[in-house]
């Protein structure tokens, strides 16, 4: 949020430099990110003079320029090349001399230097519009009127020119009551009055106001949970046109179009008190009728943007006579009933909505306003009628307007000050040190918070209804805190805690002792955000409200955010990539399903090269090596099978108790491509709360290294393309031999001097009898199964 410096002076009187009120504005909170400096013409106008044309001829180099030489005052005659078509002897213009900096549009500049164009000496300027930000006209230099502008005297005292400090302020959510140059500068009084720094600050209050005749609009608020309070003035013979250059200057400062004097004026309020405005063209309100409800679901409406949107019939609107929408209140005004040149009598509202509801039909129609940014965290409703009123009195002032009868209110129930009991003793507690009753009392008073009663070890308070984030004790504490000074605070040079030893129970002690060894491989820790989009909504969870199209979805998988991390990574030239991430998916299927996931990607190199070993990719067999040793301290048996997932192009799963334990494979091409990676990128995701399952009644164990050596033993099979290791895993695990202890797939060949439509899998067993050593004959029936059994599935034929 920007601040202008001058604006908040208006409401705080202080000698303070703007660096200074930078620094306590930080302290109390309002977190200062920069101070830039504003100019209403870029340069302001510094070395531009008046000066008058001489002689003007043609350059003798050139066709399209002119040689001139112009007075610019005290007996000073320049000699400057000119390109303008409209440049004449005897014409009174602006002159940037040698020195002057002329600014472009971006901020940019260049400074005018003595030099020679086309072999003649040019010794300054002669300026258009546009080159001095007073326009956009470059259709020629610019040419004044000789019996207002003095030969010789400074451009910019001809104009009222304003500069400005202003403060960027990274203001949080909360902070509603400080979301206008009056609330930041009501909270920097009370800082500065309870610590000793001189400063003047008067509340606001409702302006008196003159009204004539009578006017026969009325209103109609139809729910007042939507609408609690509601404010309309009609006022007649308004001069739409041009605001006044200090009220452009104001808007401009803290980033803001002007457009016309009747919308500056309400964005003043708007951005002055934090108080939104809306300004309706009343004669395009049908049956002088105002009213505040909601319309049928699917009605269109314009809004003044252009774009036509349909309602759900949940946002709160306000409608004419006839029922016809005007507005989405709190939110974005209609194309049709806005004000334009035209209009002659315009309806002013000033309303307090209810912020939920307001929330809810911005961000259904993805609409993010600066009157919508207000209303969802809540303005202060009692500051409603004040705003109008200074409203109306600036519209009378600057457009002439003539207000109309009484204003129009509905306010059937006052919205009340918050009631909290604080504790000196809680106070105490929280902030570690003794902070003075009497200095506790001062600090709230400046706040504006009344002292209704003290009562034993505390106080009986009344919070104002504009402060909506304070409504329990912690939260009065906390406003004591940033205004007595949290540099006040010391720090306790001993601090004392006593460890606790997680449990085998716990799962956070199963996530720590994981990640402690991922890190120790090398790998780094990523959060993603558990909102994302996704292009297969099956089985998604979708968000009601969601805060945009591209968060409208809880994720239903981990790997989409790490490759995220990776091509972020691989942009930046690190390749080499090795993420974990511990996080929950979501999925809607019988019903709502949250399941938390250790998720593990690689990519790249394995080992950054040397001139020690040349560099090699990383693998799906790395990635499987780094899952064993998580899962080796689980103390869990599980096997290995075959995997189908759409994610991934080979993979394969670990299964303990009949469950999917953990899930491994390399990612697909086509998942890689929507991502921009050209790089193999291997994955795995491991079940955290199955894990945890598994282990919780499982102890670690010492088990001797078997007397006797396992056998292995590889065939090397010639089978059709669409059979699956899944298929062949599957058959080999149904062989009745005791003796099989483990298979692998450790290589898979397609391409030459195989028959077209086959494919080569290369298969391991390991074998082991633990009671003696395998006899021969023993490896061979085991393999002559296997092998029968394989030809007899799928028609396998060996390979040698």
């Amino acid at each position: 949020m920007k601040i202008s410096n001058n604006w908040l002076r208006d409401y705080i009187k202080t000698e303070l430099k703007t660096e200074r009120i930078g620094e306590f504005l930080t302290d109390i909170g309002l977190e200062v990110e920069g101070i830039d400096k504003f100019e209403s013409v870029k340069g302001s106008l510094e070395g531009i003079v008046v000066g008058k044309v001489l002689t003007c001829e043609k350059h003798p180099n050139a066709d399209k320029l002119k040689k001139t030489t112009v007075d610019v005052g005290n007996g000073k005659v320049l000699n400057i090349v000119c390109g303008a078509p409209n440049v004449e002897a005897g014409q009174t213009v602006p002159v940037a001399v040698v020195g002057t900096k002329i600014y472009d549009k971006t901020g940019n500049f260049f400074e005018i230097k003595e030099a020679k164009i086309r072999g003649e000496v040019s010794q300054g300027m002669i300026c258009a519009e546009d080159e001095l930000g007073l326009s956009e006209d470059h259709g020629g230099i610019m040419v004044l009127d000789e019996a207002q502008y003095e030969v010789g005297k400074n451009f910019a005292d001809y104009f009222e020119l304003a500069t400005d400090e202003v403060i960027e302020i990274g203001l949080t959510p909360n902070r509603t009551d400080a979301m206008s140059h009056y609330g930041v500068a009501r909270d920097l009084y009370a800082f500065l009055s309870t610590n000793q720094q001189k400063a003047q600050f008067e509340k606001v209050a409702s302006e008196p106001l003159n009204n004539e005749g009578a006017h026969n609009f009325t209103l109609e608020v139809e729910d007042a949970e939507l609408c609690p309070r509601y404010i309309g003035a009609v006022i007649e013979d308004v001069k739409v046109a041009e605001s006044p250059a200090w009220l452009k200057n104001r808007l401009k400062a803290i980033g803001l179009s002007p457009i016309n004097n009747i919308v500056d004026i309400t964005n003043y309020i708007l951005h002055g008190f934090g108080q939104p405005l809306h300004a309706f063209d009343a004669d395009k309100i049908a049956d002088k009728k105002v009213k505040v409800g909601t319309v049928k679901k699917g009605t269109k409406f314009t809004t003044l943007d252009g774009v036509e949107r349909t309602l759900n019939g949940s946002e709160v609107m306000i409608k004419d006579g006839k029922d016809k929408p005007m507005c989405i209140a709190g939110v974005f005004g209609g194309a049709n009933s806005g004000v334009s040149n035209e209009t002659k009598t315009i309806f002013l509202e000033s309303a307090y909505f209810n912020p939920v509801a307001v929330r809810k039909g911005a961000k259904l129609h993805g609409l993010n306003t600066d009157a919508s940014f207000r209303f969802e965290r809540g303005v202060d409703p009692n500051l409603t009628r004040t705003a109008i009123t200074h409203a109306i009195k600036m519209i009378q002032e600057i457009a002439e307007g003539k207000l109309v009868g009484e204003l129009l209110e509905e306010y059937p129930k006052k919205i009340e000050d918050s009631y909290v009991i604080i504790r000196f003793s809680k106070i105490e507690q929280i902030l570690g040190t003794k902070i003075h009753r009497e200095k506790v009392k001062e600090i709230l008073k400046a706040l504006e918070i009344k002292v209704l009663n003290e009562i034993q070890n505390g106080l009986e308070i009344s919070v104002p209804a504009y402060r909506a984030d304070v409504t329990r004790e912690i939260d009065v504490i906390e406003e004591i805190l940033r205004i007595y000074g949290y540099n006040k605070i010391d720090a306790p040079q001993k601090i004392s805690f006593t460890p606790v030893k997680l449990s085998a129970n716990d799962q956070d002690e199963l996530e720590n002792n994981w990640a402690r060894t991922l890190q120790s491989l090398g790998f780094n820790e990523v959060m993603n955000n558990s909102l994302t989009s996704v292009k297969d909504e099956t089985d998604a969870v979708k968000l009601l409200n969601p805060l945009s199209g591209d968060l409208a979805f809880m994720r239903k998988s981990l790997l989409e955010g790490l490759l995220q991390n990776s091509i972020y990574n691989i942009n930046r030239k690190n390749q080499d990539i090795k993420f974990f991430e511990f996080g929950k998916i979501y999925h809607k299927r019988a019903q709502y399903e949250e399941r938390k996931q250790l998720a593990i990607l690689v990519s790249g190199r394995e080992v950054a090269e040397n001139w020690l070993q040349p560099k090699s990719a990383t693998d799906f067999y790395n990635l499987k090596a780094y899952v064993k040793v998580l899962l080796e301290r689980l103390a869990i048996d599980y096997k290995e099978v075959a995997l189908s997932d759409n994610r991934f192009s080979d993979a394969i799963a670990y299964e303990a108790d009949g469950k999917v334990l953990v899930r491994i494979g390399k990612v697909a091409p086509e998942l890689l491509k929507d991502f921009d990676i050209d790089q193999d990128c291997f994955y795995a995701e491991i079940e955290l709360e199955l894990a945890q399952q598994l282990r919780s009644g499982n102890e670690l164990k010492f088990r001797d290294i078997p007397k006797f050596n396992k056998i292995r033993r590889d065939l090397a099979l010639l089978i059709d393309k669409n059979i699956t290791y899944q298929e062949l895993y599957q058959t080999a695990k149904k062989n009745k031999s005791p003796f099989i202890k483990n298979i692998n797939l450790f290589d898979v060949y397609e391409g030459k001097n195989l028959p077209e439509g086959k494919k080569s899998y290369a298969m391991s067993f390991e074998l082991l009898n633990e009671a003696k050593t395998l006899e021969e004959k023993e490896i061979s029936e085991v393999m002559d199964s296997l092998i029968k059994s394989f030809q007899k599935e799928f028609n396998a034929e060996l390979r040698s």
